[in-house]
């Protein structure tokens, strides 16, 4: 008896020690500005750093020595790296218009992928990344900073309470900064971000991609009706193949939302207003909002992360999703960021043409 509970027990152990395995994950490329993100990151034993590939040796070399990372984590082709490391997942740090190849890459190969935000710079390729993933049953999550916000969910819920401020009418997102240049984003980082095929744009995808993911969010997936959109270059000189400003108007059946998305604001800002039939929440950062319900006066609240609970880590929630242990959020899903795709490609076009885009 004594030996059936000890292997019973043995197994166990085993069983839970499989289960608790780090997640091994590689990097696909390492010019986006927010690669410092893994780079950087402490261990925490969810996940295991397998592999760096990235074709720009002298960059790879400038973050080995930042990072005090072992030089044969960098390859210089991301298959050679997939076939010799053999990760369980990979995070996209390369361009938006490389994403796709990454996903042709992983995904036959059963590994699930995160990029950071958007998706594709175009339907076309994001329709063959989504078509990948799912034949091969990957996971293939979009990595947006907003996700990670209490207020922004606190908003949500609040929105989805028909009482707090009634039927939903109307969001306006502000996104973006004072420019990349002048914010001094890393060289190899400001070269694609700036191109109008690597990057797909300026601002407006940039970070116009924020509002549209967040209004697709709080619409529940639901398809807008129509996208007109207005771009400027009033810094020509610094983006000359870019627009610097957009503004997005998406229109819905009961709905409206405006994005604001900007290299020109005077500091950075991600923030949203939601207005209702009965009221509004404006958030301020990640932690202040305010509300308005019916006849009250408006109150200045602050939620916290201890309150309610949101990931601020987009690797810890990669790995605990991969495990199992948790459910995919909307935010960071397949479905809703291929819409996306589609408000900002229709973005695109309405503001080259001067005329409303109907989807």
């Amino acid at each position: 008896m004594k030996k059936f509970l000890f292997l019973g027990l043995l197994v166990l152990t085993s069983t839970i020690a499989i289960a608790q395995k780090p997640v091994r994950v590689a990097v696909a490329g390492i010019t986006h500005g927010h690669v410092p993100w893994i780079l950087g990151r402490k261990p925490v034993g969810d996940i295991e750093l397998v592999g760096i590939a990235e074709s720009n040796q002298e960059l790879s070399q400038r973050y080995a020595s930042r990072y005090k990372l072992d030089p044969k984590l960098f390859y210089k082709d991301l298959t050679t790296m997939l076939d010799q490391t053999k990760p369980e997942a990979v995070v996209a740090f390369g361009s938006i218009y490389e994403h796709k190849a990454v996903v042709e890459a992983c995904a036959p190969r059963g590994i699930h992928v995160m990029v950071e935000k958007p998706l594709s710079t175009n339907v076309k390729d994001a329709e063959r990344m989504a078509e990948l993933a799912r034949k091969h049953h990957t996971l293939l999550l979009t990595n947006y900073e907003t996700s990670w916000y209490p207020s922004i969910e606190k908003t949500y819920q609040l929105v989805m309470d028909s009482t707090a401020v009634g039927k939903f009418k109307k969001m306006v997102v502000h996104t973006g900064h004072e420019g990349p240049k002048e914010i001094n984003v890393n060289p190899e980082f400001f070269e694609w971000l700036t191109d109008p095929v690597q990057n797909g744009g300026g601002a407006l995808i940039d970070f116009g991609c924020y509002g549209a993911n967040l209004m697709t969010y709080f619409m529940k997936n639901e398809k807008p009706l129509s996208v007109t959109a207005v771009t400027h270059q009033f810094k020509p000189h610094m983006y000359p193949k870019v627009d610097d400003d957009a503004t997005i108007v998406i229109e819905y059946p009961h709905a409206q939302c405006i994005v604001q998305a900007s290299w020109n604001w005077p500091y950075s800002r991600k923030d949203l207003e939601v207005y209702g039939d009965g009221g509004y929440v404006i958030t301020e950062n990640q932690e202040k909002y305010k509300v308005r319900s019916g006849k009250k006066k408006e109150e200045k609240r602050n939620i916290t992360k201890q309150e309610l609970p949101v990931y601020d880590d987009p690797f810890a929630y990669f790995a605990d999703l991969i495990r199992g242990k948790i459910k995919p959020h909307p935010l960071y899903s397949l479905e809703n960021n291929l819409i996306v795709v589609r408000i900002l490609e229709a973005a695109r076009e309405s503001a080259k043409t001067g005329k409303m885009v109907k989807l």
